[in-house]
């Protein structure tokens, strides 16, 4: 690591001039399997959450299921989606659950309102109610069903660590990582299905190596990170920061994960990046992934005013009156 540049990516709110509160945040910046850059500790192990969705459809294209069914980019960014519950996202998840002879209670996934301000309106508005299909991983869920039924495995359980199709995904990450699963630790995800317990750097090194073998040409690895770029609003929604930035920045791919974990490649320079604001505050790891990606030169000199209201984000009262803001420490 004495070779690898440090960063300061710790995140501050102020208030009236003062600083309020701190959000540490540690980072690994991997490039060719070799770690370039951190902040804190990149070491840090954290749950790879949401960011872990790209790979775990992998084994459902390499079993040549997801072409089988004649699914495509859309398809397959919904599975890589923290979608925000909007009409388009529920329509796509409940096609495929369709097209497999299932419906919406086969999902392992619990009910939840939409993330998104826009599909939080549109479903109030319609008078409807939650569904599993507005759930953020419904997408993910639908196509883990596809990969146990085009595998002609059981669909009940599919969710189980022990269900073949968890299993097949364990196999993906160890790959992807260069972790082994003696060395991961395996709980439960918010939406139900495994979830895995991974070191930043190693986190990193996986976005680094698709990054890699998409530039390389590796089939998999290019339908779906050009699935993802070309249909950003399908992987986050009108409000989500993944979408934003992937719209407005053409050549970072970028996977949000609660807890305050995101993880990103730099297709152009085959990098990968993961951060995580320990304290887990959501409102600390936009700045700090537009910081490290600043840092990186994968950002614009000017950025768009979408991006731009990230960096420096103000803190209001309940009349709306700017009294502070959240900002990168580095960047005050």
């Amino acid at each position: 690591m004495s070779t690898a540049t440090s960063y300061d990516l710790d995140v501050v709110v102020t208030r009236g001039g003062a600083v309020e509160s701190i959000h540490r945040v540690s980072a690994a910046v991997v490039e060719g399997d070799a770690l370039v850059g951190y902040a804190r500790d990149p070491e840090h192990q954290a749950y790879w959450r949401s960011c872990a969705k790209p790979f775990q459809i992998m084994p459902f294209m390499e079993s040549d299921g997801l072409d089988d069914l004649g699914w495509g980019p859309d398809q397959i960014a919904l599975a890589c989606a923290s979608h925000g519950g909007e009409p388009e996202h529920v329509a796509i998840a409940g096609a495929m659950l369709a097209e497999l002879g299932l419906e919406e209670g086969d999902l392992a996934c619990g009910v939840t309102e939409p993330l998104s301000q826009r599909g939080q309106r549109l479903l109030r508005e319609s008078g409807g109610r939650p569904t599993r299909l507005h759930n953020n991983c419904s997408g993910k869920h639908a196509a883990m069903l596809a990969r146990a039924r085009t595998a002609q495995w059981p669909t009940a359980g599919y969710d189980h660590l022990d269900h073949p199709v968890q299993q097949s995904i364990v196999c993906e990450v160890e790959r992807w990582t260069g972790v082994q699963r003696s060395s991961m630790t395996i709980a439960q995800d918010g939406c139900g299905v495994p979830v895995f317990g991974l070191s930043l750097e190693a986190m990193a090194r996986a976005f680094a190596r698709l990054a890699s073998s998409v530039r390389a040409g590796d089939e998999i690895p290019r339908r779906i990170v050009d699935a993802m770029l070309s249909n950003p609003f399908l992987v986050g929604g009108t409000d989500r920061f993944d979408t934003v930035l992937m719209e407005e920045v053409p050549g970072i791919l970028c996977k949000i994960g609660a807890e305050g974990v995101h993880s990103a490649a730099i297709l152009a320079t085959g990098t990968g990046v993961a951060i995580k604001v320990e304290d887990g505050a959501s409102r600390a790891q936009y700045p700090a992934l537009l910081a490290l990606l600043g840092h990186l030169g994968a950002l614009p000199t000017s950025l768009p005013e979408r991006l731009a209201e990230h960096v420096r984000r103000p803190v209001r009262d309940s009349r709306h009156e700017v009294v502070g803001e959240i900002v990168v420490r580095a960047m005050m």
